[in-house]
């Protein structure tokens, strides 16, 4: 093996520089910046990158130029010093001089009158003590912890005030400075500034993991940087070129030249010149004249040149180091702890991690197999080869019919005969040097049988391409086959793999993986829907783990995600997958060679695409212990956005109903993985998964406040457990407040009173019509009988009254015929009262109409005046009351008309606020005073009655009259017990609430 010597210590070639690292390259046509100067990452986990042309930041989805840091703006574009202390701020040093440093609480700039030194800002390092050293163009300043001036060191520090290219704080506390007049250093302690050797203007520094300090010169010569003079004759001269040199933080070095981008492990001899540890434009470099290094927090690199920007993120997968690529390799583990690799292109040669090595025999393979009594089956179009476990080679021909043919599969049988499918459907078996056409047994499908495997109880499994398996099982010359398909739950498309794994057997086919075990297949289905589709590898490790290689890539599930998806088949089963993001270049193999997947023997799993075979050790996968810093970007609503720098509050403009957040999470490793969870309370009833946008949106929202939170987690499910959180509040406009629910509330009530008071009026308009319709009919029937047969009657009476002068008086015939007219009398009377009834009757709804038609008819028939007075705002009655005092009235204005003869009665409808009165005023001859103190008539129960009837509901009677001064009645009813409840009118309410105010 080629060997390095970094001072006397042995150190091996590293692996080609695309095996060991990914490679990302961006430009002006992806958005990104050029002419990259300078980066800088804060705790927060922005990247920043200086141009001069802008400043900008990365997140690690898309770069954005920006005139501003956290909410502040800075001075000016052109951005030449850039760096971030360790308390969060951000530092920038302006091509014309003066910095600005950036807290999320404010900003400062410093210029010359803030002690900086004057001229452009070529370099600004935050030193561990919290100091912050600027270079310029006209000396360096140092602003101390807590200071609100810069202090200029010169002459007095033992420092030229002249152009500083660069600060460096060495590992050992040393602190250096490169100037036009060379490097100068002080050790701790010490109050002065040495001048070191060589004495040369020198720009840029670079400490090696030994100590040493390299600089360069304006011509890109680097030199060791000595505190200490030379020896007399002995001249210092450049080691190096290189517009640049950093080390990374496993002391690897990197240098930059104006075409390229080289890793050494030494600066000096380390495997100068190789190509494999160089990037260039033709490699795919962003741009020529590399210019600015930079490892960020999750140890990428990142190389800013002059046409953009470059990320070198360490490859998960390890890919093979070969000379070119490989086309379509087929891989079986080796004798000897290597991996035997052969493809189309070349010889099958023994391979390790470090590279391909020694030919082990000529030709390719695409089928292989290790028999139970160790040897090495492999074979490819022309020629089938056993290897012995002694090493030694035997050539077996291919049978008829299979010549030309390439093996798809290859597999000995519990009785030692050679199973062998060929391209094209044939299938033959091997025993005592014979070949025979599908082993001599009937039952094989015609189409290929692509993969082959022995279980625990030694039958031979054939997976075919479209029939699904064929299993031969029984003892020797006994031999059947069965066939298993979808009646034992297998729907896999194509067969690709078969493993045994214990008693059970996995099958990885076109369209997914499945377990067969206790006579059934069981479909393996992963969370988010995954089917693990066109596996064609499958192996399982000690600790339980089960890897597979398919079509999206490599698998893992973990030992305990198995076991719990063994003890519920029907769920899904948690996992891990690498792709191209890992390094994986193409996917799994679906015909041959097969597998795609073996394990050697130090544990390292092999993995072979269209082009090449990646690497990649279980026990060791480089993972990303860091938790994404998490933040809210900004709000939106409608037109207006808010920017957020920070956690706070936010008021949104009142009416606002919906809003689009947008965060990030800067993790800049495989920003692509990275996955997010939110929720906002009161909307979301838990946490909300997201993947692959960085914004969410919420519509119909409430006035109100809420809150905001949102984590990430990187590429290996490592959560932020301190979410970003905002508080939101969103104000009610006025439509949206309680006074305005109650204002719509009082309108609606409003309405609903006034529709009820049109609705009462049109039912009494319709009433009164329909009421005094009956009265005018009951009084047209009552005319009608009047007018005929109570005048017959009385004619008649008149008639037989004359004839009964001529019966002599005394006689009994007189007498029978006066007790007749006398009879017939009294029945003209009831004739005539009950057609008074009928034209007075009427619906106690409308008390007034009825009891004023009523006392008409009286009046008609008795020949006295009748007036009828209505007092106030006539009020519905309740019914009862109603009932009861139109039938006190109707009596007393019968007693007025038939016994006071009266000339005029008046009846009067108070219809009071405090009470309601009904009065019947008569000018006849009155009461006799018995009567009147009596309270009824002897022989006559109406005054007793209306007596009852008042008191029946409560109201008052009165009864006044004198001889010859007429009868005055007077019913009085408390308003609470004679009146309906009704709404009051609107103006009516506020003219009681004016009175109750000023009263």
């Amino acid at each position: 093996m080629l060997m390095l010597h970094l001072h006397g210590i042995a150190a091996p070639v590293p692996a080609a520089l695309s095996s060991d690292f990914i490679h990302t390259a961006w430009g002006g046509l992806q958005g990104a910046p050029v002419d990259v100067l300078k980066f800088a990452q804060g705790a927060d986990g922005w990247l920043w990158i200086a141009t001069a042309t802008g400043l900008y930041r990365y997140d690690g989805a898309q770069f954005e130029r920006t005139d501003s840091v956290y909410g502040h703006r800075l001075v000016s574009s052109d951005v030449l010093g850039l760096a971030a202390a360790r308390d969060g701020a951000l530092w920038a040093g302006y091509r014309l001089g003066g910095v600005t440093v950036f807290r999320k609480g404010g900003a400062r700039t410093y210029m010359e009158a803030d002690g900086l030194p004057r001229g452009a800002v070529s370099h600004i390092e935050a030193a561990r003590d919290g100091s912050v050293w600027v270079a310029t163009r006209s000396g360096v300043g140092v602003l101390a912890p807590g200071a609100s001036r810069f202090t200029a060191l010169g002459g007095e520090a033992g420092l030229p005030n002249k152009l500083v290219f660069q600060v460096l704080f060495g590992r050992d506390g040393t602190q250096w400075l490169a100037s036009v007049d060379g490097v100068f250093f002080r050790r701790p302690g010490e109050a002065r500034f040495s001048h070191a050797w060589p004495r040369t203007a020198l720009m840029a520094m670079a400490e090696g993991p030994d100590g040493t300090l390299w600089a360069s010169d304006s011509a890109g010569s680097y030199y060791r940087v000595r505190t200490t003079a030379p020896a007399p004759g002995d001249t210092l001269a450049p080691e190096l070129k290189a517009n640049g040199m950093w080390f990374d933080r496993e002391g690897t070095a990197w240098l930059l030249r104006a075409d390229s981008v080289e890793r050494r492990l030494d600066p000096v001899t380390g495997a100068a010149g190789s190509p494999l540890q160089k990037l260039t434009q033709a490699t795919g470099l962003s741009g020529a004249l590399p210019q600015a290094f930079f490892q960020d927090r999750e140890d990428n690199i990142w190389i800013g040149t002059s046409a953009g920007l470059d990320r070198l993120r360490r490859s998960r997968l390890k890919a093979l180091p070969v000379d070119g690529a490989l086309d379509h390799p087929g891989m079986v583990p080796g004798p000897d702890g290597d991996v035997w690799v052969g493809d189309f292109g070349g010889d099958a040669r023994s391979a390790t991690p470090a590279g391909v090595g020694k030919m082990v025999f000529k030709g390719h393979f695409t089928a292989s197999h290790w028999a139970p009594d160790g040897a090495l089956w492999v074979g490819n179009d022309q020629v089938l080869q056993r290897r012995a476990p002694d090493g030694s080679l035997t050539r077996v021909a291919l049978p008829e019919g299979a010549r030309g043919l390439e093996p798809q599969a290859i597999q000995q049988d519990a009785h030692g005969g050679l199973w062998v499918s060929f391209s094209g459907g044939a299938l033959f078996r091997l025993a005592q040097g014979a070949w025979t056409s599908h082993g001599g047994l009937a039952g094989f499908p015609a189409d290929l049988a692509t993969a082959m495997a022995l279980d625990d109880r030694g039958r031979l499994w054939m997976g075919h391409a479209r029939s699904g398996i064929s299993l031969v099982e029984g003892g020797a010359g006994k031999e059947a086959v069965r066939r298993l398909g979808p009646a034992a739950g297998l729907q896999p498309g194509a067969i690709l793999a078969l493993y045994r794994d214990g008693a059970a057997m996995w099958v990885g086919g076109e369209h997914g993986t499945a377990l067969y075990r206790d006579g059934r297949f069981l479909a393996l289905h992963g969370r988010g829907g995954e089917t693990f589709r066109g596996m064609s590898g499958i192996v399982r490790l000690p600790g339980g783990d089960l890897w597979l290689h398919g079509a999206d890539g490599i698998y893992r599930i973990d030992a305990a995600a198995l076991a719990q998806w063994l003890r519920d088949p029907a769920g899904a089963v948690a996992f891990e997958r690498f792709d191209a993001l890992d390094g994986l270049r193409g996917h799994a193999p679906q015909l041959r060679p097969l597998p795609s997947l073996v394990r050697a023997a130090d544990g390292m799993l092999w993995f072979s695409t269209g082009s090449s075979i990646a690497l990649l050790d279980p026990a060791h996968i480089r993972r990303n212990a860091l938790p994404p810093p998490v933040q809210i970007r900004s709000v939106a609503t409608g037109a207006v956005e808010y920017e957020i720098h920070g956690a706070g509050a936010l008021r949104l403009d009142k009416g606002s109903n919906s809003m689009r957040l947008t965060f990030t999470a800067n993790s800049l490793a495989i920003p692509e993985r990275v996955r997010f969870r939110y929720r906002l309370d009161g909307v979301d009833q838990g946490w909300q998964e997201l993947r692959g946008r960085r914004a969410v949106s919420y519509t119909n929202l409430a006035p109100g406040s809420y809150r905001f939170e949102v984590t990430a987690a990187n590429e290996d499910g490592v959560w932020n457990p301190q979410p970003a959180v905002l508080d939101i509040d969103i104000p009610p406009t006025f439509t949206q407040t309680r006074w305005f629910l109650l204002l719509l509330a009082a309108a609606a009530t409003l309405l609903l009173y006034a529709a009820y008071a049109l609705r009462i009026r049109y039912l009494t308009r319709r009433m009164q019509v329909r009421l005094q319709g009956r009265i005018e009919e009951r009084s047209r029937i009552a005319r009608s009988l009047h007018d005929t047969l109570l005048q017959s009657v009385q004619g008649l009476l008149m008639s037989f009254n004359a004839h009964v002068h001529h019966v002599p008086p005394g006689s009994r015939e007189r007498a029978d015929l006066e007790r007749t007219l006398a009879l017939a009398g009294r029945l003209l009377v009831e004739g005539r009262d009950q057609i008074m009834d009928l034209r007075a009757s009427a619906s106690p709804e409308e008390m007034r109409l009825a009891l004023q038609a009523f006392g008409r008819e009286l009046a008609e028939y008795s020949g006295h005046a009748f007036e009828i007075r209505v007092v106030g705002r006539a009020r519905a009655l309740k019914p009862q009351v109603s009932d009861e005092v139109y039938a006190i009235g109707r009596e007393a204005l019968f007693n007025a008309s038939r016994h006071a003869d009266a000339c005029q009665v008046m009846l009067t409808l108070d219809y009071g606020r405090e009470a309601f009165t009904l009065r019947i005023h008569d000018d006849g001859r009155g009461l006799d005073q018995e009567v009147a103190a009596a309270g009824h008539r002897p022989g006559h129960w109406g005054l007793a009655g209306m007596r009852e009837r008042a008191a029946a509901i409560g109201a008052h009677f009165d009864l006044a009259s004198a001889a010859g001064k007429g009868t005055d009645i007077a019913v009085t009813l408390p308003a609470a017990l004679a009146y309906q409840f009704l709404l009051p009118a609107p103006g009516r309410l506020l003219r009681r609430w004016w009175q109750a105010r000023t009263a």
